[in-house]
């Protein structure tokens, strides 16, 4: 997979900006807020995922502007196709994909596919489940696009048994439901029940095929010596099959609790995993090289799976992590990335001169500035 072209205009602080990248590495550099980032962003929304920064699509427009709009023409199976986004301040998006519009920014999960990497990814070990479950949950979409849906119909779902659960505890309903709310409960656990299944089975599964990969890198970073044991850790009871009727039973059992708590207390919503090395659970006992080297095994792994699971060799996005990764992991990533497509955002180019082939680019003030640098043309 490659991206040959990048057009970006009214995009957050680019005016307007078009970039013919090389198939192999490119650096973009510049000081701090001149857009390096922006550029970085641009490029993962074509997976159909939300923004990694967690912005709103109203944030992605320039200050003084109706309407922002990215477009890329990319090489898929030697075969070359082009997307495009446009964002509106009314409210509206238009996603097409070979000048083909499509319903939802969602629809481009399974075209495009990308592993992005920034500092707000090293933060994956020791931040909340909540930061653990985005993560395996958006690598999930670009395997599995309907997963896409079946996230959004739980979401739904839950949303609306809260809502209820909010009502009876005012209310004070428990343990004397009426036959109506009684009924409305049991929709929504049989719904909420045969959804939960589904995410919990492919949750599962994907870390199972990430635990192996992500465990061969981490051997790799510690020249042999630690090992890496990923946990996934069911937001049901963990001596229970994860089948829909399970879950259901769970849902009936935990009615008190939830309208006590006037929330649903089962359920994937509160799934986690944990990360191991030997005995040690990293989040609490790994050092801060553990735990670096533990997302880095994760954001490699993750490549790794998208190639053998849809024949893909996905884009690769480093969003200025280069200087929060010691001289050996910078070594170990860079060499771990050839014959990948690669797009690295940095401050200071020095990292980069023994690189032997590529492209260099400068941002300032959300434009590209000066020529074009070639690695191995002497610019270096």
């Amino acid at each position: 997979m490659e991206i040959s072209r990048i057009e970006a205009e009214h995009y957050r602080n680019i005016p307007k900006l078009e970039l013919t990248p090389s198939p192999g590495v490119n650096i973009v550099y510049g000081d701090n807020a001149q857009g390096k980032t922006n550029l970085i962003e641009s490029l993962w929304l074509f997976t159909g995922a939300k923004s990694f920064r967690g912005s709103r699509d109203s944030d992605l427009i320039q200050f003084g502007k109706e309407t922002a709009r990215l477009s890329i023409v990319f090489q898929r199976e030697e075969r070359e196709q082009c997307a495009s986004l446009c964002f509106s301040r009314k409210g509206k998006k238009k996603v097409t994909l070979n000048h083909v519009d499509l319903p939802s920014q969602a629809s481009l999960a399974g075209e495009v596919y990308a592993v992005v990497f920034s500092p707000v990814h090293l933060s994956l070990v020791k931040d909340g489940p909540e930061v653990r479950r985005r993560f395996l949950d958006t690598a999930i979409c670009q395997l599995m696009p309907r997963y896409v849906d079946i996230l959004g119909r739980y979401a739904r779902v839950l949303r609306q048994r809260n809502a209820l659960l909010r009502e009876l505890r005012r209310a004070g309903s428990y343990p004397s439901l009426h036959g109506d709310e009684e009924q409305m409960l049991e929709v929504f656990d049989d719904a909420l029940s045969r959804l939960a299944a589904s995410i919990i089975r492919a949750r599962r599964k994907y870390v199972e095929r990430l635990e192996t990969a992500a465990g061969e890198v981490y051997r790799g970073i510690s020249s042999q010596s630690e090992t890496l044991r990923l946990v996934y850790q069911k937001g049901i009871s963990p001596i229970e099959e994860a089948s829909s009727q399970n879950i259901l039973q769970q849902l009936r059992q935990s009615r008190p609790a939830d309208i006590s708590a006037a929330a649903t207390l089962v359920g994937p919503h509160r799934d986690d995993m944990a990360f191991f090395i030997g005995e040690n659970d990293v989040r609490f006992f790994g050092s801060q090289g553990q735990q670096r080297s533990c997302v880095l095994s994760l954001k490699l792994a993750e490549s790794i799976i998208i190639e053998e699971a849809a024949g893909q060799r996905p884009i690769i996005l480093l969003d200025d992590v280069m200087s929060e990764l010691d001289s050996s992991r910078r070594d170990y990533l860079l060499n771990s990335l050839k014959g990948q497509q690669v797009f690295i955002t940095c401050c200071d180019t020095a990292y980069f001169h023994s690189l032997k082939n590529g492209r260099c680019f400068h941002i300032a003030g959300g434009s590209l500035k000066g020529e074009v640098l070639e690695f191995g043309k002497g610019a270096w």
